[in-house]
């Protein structure tokens, strides 16, 4: 669910086409700093950051919902997510709703999709697949390692994005969802994340490295007092006839809460051609 800055030329506002690389295209219609008021040194700032992905993985589990802000020649759609993750399984299961149309209607079935490592599962793709079937992608394949072609950056991979945060800055304290939390404003680099990653998630920082035209993402991430991520919008940018710019935000809760994710059988897995 991705504008991809390869060689896909857009459909319509609001209709999600996930094209070969199963890729949505949602398209037009027709640091540095001084100190923060936390007593922390603000050379710690950056290293506070990198450990995100460590604290939700103590925690074990979370709910979670996404949104994904896509902007291109004065449109702007957005595809929102909901479901929750497993951090120490390195699993998630999230079901994403496409915009609706310009007259208000909706034009696709939530999609169900399942986060693994290496893999997206995905059900009611639309596009000639059977309503009964999933499609699975090989994560590490894609251009920008399903950081954004799912409609919803995988909450494990947002938090492993922050591993090559740099040049950090404390913004200050704020709320988020009614809990205390430390803003954080600045950059990552995907390949510096890539080599710092977990393994499960490696692979597919590796692609985006390679995918992306740019390797910083600006990001502004808001951390608990254990340290947890329960905020991060990361800012990505594209060219496609154009340029696309996305920001996808992650808004973490409920941690603790348990997360089941049961994956198809084989035999449930659509292995025919996918329509662009």
């Amino acid at each position: 669910m991705v504008v991809h800055q390869h060689r896909r030329r857009p459909g319509r506002a609001g209709e999600a086409v996930l094209a070969a690389g199963v890729t949505l295209a949602v398209t037009a219609m027709s640091g540095c700093a001084g100190g923060g008021s936390d007593g922390r040194p603000q050379a710690d700032a950056a290293a506070v950051v990198r450990g995100a992905a460590d604290a939700l993985t103590k925690t074990g589990s979370a709910r979670a919902r996404t949104a994904m802000e896509m902007a291109t020649g004065g449109t702007r759609v957005t595809i929102r997510g909901e479901g929750g993750v497993d951090f120490k399984n390195r699993m998630g299961q999230l079901l994403v709703m496409l915009p609706t149309d310009v007259k208000g209607e909706d034009e696709h079935r939530p999609i169900t999709e399942l986060l693994v490592p290496g893999a997206l599962y995905m059900k009611n793709r639309g596009a000639g697949v059977p309503a009964d079937k999933w499609v699975r992608v090989d994560t590490t394949t894609l251009a920008d390692g399903n950081l954004v072609t799912g409609g919803a950056t995988d909450p494990l991979v947002a938090a492993e994005l922050l591993r090559g945060a740099q040049e950090v800055t404390y913004v200050g304290e704020t709320e988020v969802a009614g809990t205390k939390v430390r803003h954080y404003r600045g950059t990552t680099d995907i390949g510096r994340a890539a080599g710092r990653a977990s393994a499960e998630v490696r692979g597919a920082l590796e692609a985006a490295a390679k995918g992306f035209s740019k390797d910083t993402v600006p990001f502004d991430v808001y951390l608990d007092e254990q340290g947890r991520l329960r905020k991060v919008r990361h800012r990505f940018t594209y060219v496609n006839n154009g340029v696309i710019d996305v920001s996808s935000t992650t808004l973490l809760y409920g941690f603790g809460t348990p997360v089941t994710v049961v994956l198809p059988a084989s035999g449930d897995i659509y292995a025919g051609k996918i329509a662009e």
